[in-house]
Order: structure tokens, then sequence, then C-alpha cells
């Protein structure tokens, strides 16, 4: 008996998205599978995996909702009974998932403030085929994966559909615009110069924004003169208190939190991104939650500080310099340590050439050094006379002034 093979499934993160994006919660679609709602919460997780008849049910409705054209609560989307409310925020935390709220007479947080979506031609990333590698076996297409983009044009799709996300993300860690810019230009010219490496990796985004956030929280940016100066303040006054206070956290704290209450990561996810275990991410998430309801009590509600998180992330205009900058600044950096390598490889062969050309005229031995010679006394200092002695001394005296004339030789 042959047995069948499994029936491919999305990935954790990618289950929880297009969820989210139909609009069901874990009640509505484990009703639909006919299964508890703990069981769609450990598919989702990743503790359990589906198996037989449900792992079947579940792949062919995950891809149904991937070839869904409409997504509730996409952008630009409106609700039925009539246009939106003019004070509410709507905010895209993911491809499809919104929160919807705010403060009546504040601007609303545009939608790409934490959005990392992938380009029109592609309805998952810049790498992947037009069908999902995850849809089941009857709604692949036939012809196999289909993709045609040069690296060029696959870098300039990761760069449009992340850069403006993680400029955002990068200046809520930092604090700093100009910081902001450079990490995410940073992390888009090391994918650059390792990109065989990021275009065969399953979530090329998240490891540029790995590197955009490794870059932003180095501490050796403090020892910058530039980065010593203040920046200037915000204009609104509960943009800068909340700021100040994410700021005050702990560095790995303020990532947890900006990539859990920001992102939308789950908890799996961000102890995965951050390199850290998941009680360890739980724990730093509880903790920048309590000091931020300590000092801003209205945020106690992770809902309402992730739409505020946005909020404060849309208020600057930030903007990157573009995919050709970002590789013509990662093939100058390539350029200029070619150039310094090769130069100093020809300072050290000339200088080895130099010293075996140019040997000393004559072997001019060199001295030995010293050796210690043992069994010799030492030297000591005469003591006092005795009395024999001196009754010695004084006869000699005697004998040099009244003694015989001393001999004196004679010439012949």
């Amino acid at each position: 008996m042959t047995r069948r093979p499994a029936t491919p499934l999305p990935p954790l993160e990618e289950r929880r998205r297009l969820r989210e994006a139909g609009s069901l919660t874990p009640d509505q679609l484990a009703a639909r599978l006919g299964v508890a709602i703990g069981t769609v919460r450990a598919w989702e997780s990743g503790r359990t995996t589906p198996r037989g008849r449900n792992r079947e049910a579940y792949a062919k409705l995950l891809a149904a909702l991937a070839e869904s054209p409409t997504r509730t609560g996409a952008p630009g989307s409106a609700p039925a009974g009539g246009p939106e409310e003019p004070d509410a925020a709507v905010v895209a935390v993911g491809p499809g998932k919104t929160v919807s709220g705010g403060h009546r007479g504040r601007a609303a947080a545009k939608p790409s403030a934490f959005t990392q979506a992938p380009p029109p031609f592609s309805p998952f990333s810049p790498f992947s085929p037009r069908v999902p590698s995850w849809a089941p076996p009857e709604e692949e297409d036939p012809l196999g994966p289909v993709s045609d983009l040069t690296p060029v044009q696959a870098f300039d799709a990761l760069y449009a559909c992340c850069a403006p996300s993680l400029v955002r993300q990068a200046y809520l860690l930092t604090g700093r615009r100009d910081l902001a810019r450079e990490s995410v230009e940073r992390a888009f010219q090391l994918a650059w110069e390792r990109w065989p490496e990021v275009a065969r990796d399953p979530d090329p985004a998240g490891w540029v924004r790995a590197a955009a956030h490794e870059w932003a929280l180095s501490p050796w940016h403090r020892f910058r003169p530039r980065h010593r100066r203040p920046e200037p303040p915000l204009s609104d006054a509960s943009d800068r208190a909340l700021l100040k206070v994410v700021l005050r956290l702990p560095p790995s704290y303020r990532r947890a939190l900006l990539l859990h209450d920001g992102v939308g990561l789950g908890l799996p996810d961000t102890a995965a991104e951050t390199e850290a275990s998941t009680p360890a991410t739980a724990g730093r998430l509880l903790h920048a939650r309590r000091a931020i309801a300590a000092r801003l009590p209205e945020l106690s509600d992770p809902r309402v500080l992730h739409r505020r998180l946005a909020e404060l992330a849309s208020t600057e205009p930030l903007r990157t310099a573009g995919p050709p900058a970002a590789r013509d600044g990662c093939e100058r950096r390539a350029r200029f340590w070619t150039r310094f390598a090769l130069a100093f490889v020809a300072v050290l062969l000339g200088t080895t050439v130099l010293s075996l050309r140019t040997p000393p005229a004559g072997h001019e031995p060199s001295v030995p050094p010293g050796e210690t010679v043992r069994d010799v006394p030492p030297r000591v200092a005469p003591g006092p006379l005795s009395e024999k002695q001196r009754k010695l001394r004084a006869k000699l005296r005697e004998e040099l002034l009244h003694g015989p004339e001393r001999l004196a030789p004679q010439p012949r």
C-alpha cells in the first residue's frame, strides 16, 4: 500500500496572516473545520501539526483565503454601511491585517507604517512563484513555478515593499532620523552584498529587517560625534512622551515590543528574530508594556499601544535613497575594500623583496652574552687589625726608616 504524501501547508506566520486577512477569528476557523479552538491555536503556533483530513481541509481553506481578491480590512476599503469615519485610524500591521480606532481630531496613521507588503506581481514574496508552493496539489500550476526576475529586479521589488516600513521601525528603535535611514540603507547594502543567500532565504523581508534592527541598535553609535547632538523634538506632546518612554527601555525590550506589538509578529517569531528563548521574550514584552503603562496609563491595552506606535511612526516623513543608491553604495564599498586589500598585499610583497635584495655586506658575529663565573669568593672589606697585626705593622714601618740603605744598580 502506497502512502499518500502529506498536503503542504504555509509557514506558521502565513497561517495566522491569512486567517486575519479573511476576517476570521480562531473560533470561526475552528467552527468551519470542525475542531476545537485550542487546536487552531496550536496549529498556528506550531505546537502541533494537522494530519489526515483535517490537514487537507485546513490547507484548502488557507489556499482559498490566499486567492480571495477582496481582503476585509485592506487599505482603502470602506465599510458596507457607508464611508469611513474621519476620526478612525486604520493601521496595517501586515498584509491584509488592520486595527481600527483612534482619537478624534488626530491624523490617521498611514497604512504602510509597519507594513511589509509584497509587490503586486507576486502574492507572497518577490521570489516566490505566482502560485504558493504550499497550495494543495490539485491547485498547483501544471506549468510549475514561474519566476523570470533578474537579481536587480528582485532586489528593487524587495526594497520597494520593505524600505518604507523599515525606516519607520528604525526610527522607533533609535529616535534619530538620520540613523534610521542609515540603518535601512546599510541593511539593503548588506543584502545586495549577500544576495544569493538572501534570495534563497524563505523570508527575505525578515532577513533585511533583522539586519536593519541590529545596525540601528549597535552600541558603537554612541561614540560617533554627530549622534551626540540632540535630535529635533516632535511637534505633538503625546508623541514626544511616548517616544521618550520607548527610548528609555533597554534595546532588547524595545525591539521585542516593536516586533510583537508594532509589526505584529507572534511570540515564537519574535523570539527567533531576536535570538532569545520564548520565555525570555515574553518577559521582555511584559516588562516593556508595564513600563509604558506606568508612565502612560492610557496605553495599557496592547491594541491601543499598537495603534499609537503606528501613529508615532507615521508622524515623521522619512524617505530612503532608493534601490540604485543601495546597490551603488554596496559596490563602492566592495571596490574600496578590494583595492585596499590589493594595495596592502602589494606593500607587503615590496617590503619582502626589498629586504631580500639588500642584505648586509659582511657577517658580523654578535657578542655573546656574559656568563656568571662560579666558585669565586666574594669581595669583603678588611676588618679591624688584631694586636699582633698592629705590632707587625709598626715594626715594618720602623725598619723602612732606620734600616740599611737600599741597593742601587750601578752602570758598567
